[in-house]
């Protein structure tokens, strides 16, 4: 079965800009429990798009995976063993 989760980004380092390999994802802002209310964004038919909570601008680049950011380590994962 395919994953068809969207993909969640943070950018707990601070970064100015946060190259991704989708136009559709979640910006969480940083790591919980700093992060931000989880927004979803979708970039359309730009390659850009600057979140509205944390101002980090999102680059869609068609050169990464799905799951692969530029810096790397971007992709947050929920940990299934905390309860939310």
């Amino acid at each position: 079965m395919a994953d068809t989760r969207t993909p969640h980004f943070h950018n707990t380092e601070g970064h100015r800009a946060i190259t991704i390999g989708v136009h559709e994802f979640m910006c969480i802002g940083a790591r919980p429990p700093y992060d931000h209310p989880h927004v979803f964004l979708d970039m359309g038919d730009d390659h850009e798009i600057v979140c509205p909570y944390c101002s980090t601008l999102y680059r869609y680049s068609d050169k990464l995976s799905a799951g692969a950011t530029e810096p790397p380590d971007a992709l947050w994962h929920a940990d299934p063993a905390v309860a939310l």
